[in-house]
């Protein structure tokens, strides 16, 4: 079974990658706010004990986190491996994850990081604005509208949403980077941490991603 991390930062294109590496290499993508939405929606033991933290508003315990993760690595279709997208989150569930996987005579194979500059996270994740009248969305940088300020649909004036206004990114930013930071420096001394430039376009990270894990070159046929 092989066993690979995905990390990266929010707005550093890790979901994207986590789906194209997961058709490429024929594993399940892993996530576990969607185990967690499943099992609540399931009803199963490990998701009622997940709703009742959820309610309360606070975090679910790296040990349940765990559980339900190894729960899920037991499905038929993750027999010969999974990609973990954005778990572990911080290094006592990389810790956890590694100590339960061993028990199994496993362990994560690579710990795949898509380094983005924290000033380019920014741009990125604060430059989305969208229009008032139906809501089309324009980014400064990858997709501005042919007139500033102004929706190419419907002439509606652009506005920016709260949560995307660059004081509250950079906010949210250094509030996740922190954990980041720590499952990265956790697995850099194991010999298994792999760090790919995503400043890069997509196409490009995908492949140094698939060179860092299957350095053959039957993918780029």
């Amino acid at each position: 079974m092989r066993i690979l991390v995905l990390l990266g930062a929010p707005g550093a294109g890790k979901g994207t990658q986590a789906h194209i590496l997961a058709r490429h290499l024929g594993l399940p993508r892993i996530a576990t706010g969607d185990l967690f939405r499943a099992a609540v929606r399931a009803g199963t033991p490990l998701g009622l004990e997940v709703k009742e933290f959820m309610e309360r508003g606070e975090f679910v315990p790296d040990e349940t986190t765990v559980r339900m993760l190894l729960e899920r690595l037991d499905a038929p279709d993750a027999s010969h491996g999974a990609i973990l997208d954005g778990f572990p989150r911080n290094r006592a569930q990389a810790s956890a994850l590694d100590e339960s996987l061993a028990k199994r005579g496993s362990r994560v194979e690579l710990a795949l990081y898509i380094a983005v500059p924290e000033d380019e996270l920014l741009a990125r994740l604060s430059g989305r604005w969208v229009c008032q009248a139906h809501g089309h969305t324009y980014h400064e940088v990858a997709y501005p509208p042919r007139v500033p300020g102004v929706c190419d649909v419907d002439g509606s004036p652009l506005v920016q949403r709260d949560d995307d206004r660059p004081e509250v990114v950079r906010a949210r930013l250094e509030n996740q980077l922190g954990g980041l930071r720590e499952v990265v420096d956790y697995y850099r001394p194991l010999g298994i941490l792999r760090v790919i430039d995503g400043r890069r376009p997509i196409a490009a990270v995908t492949a140094d991603l698939l060179d860092a894990i299957e350095p053959k070159p039957y993918w780029r046929a």
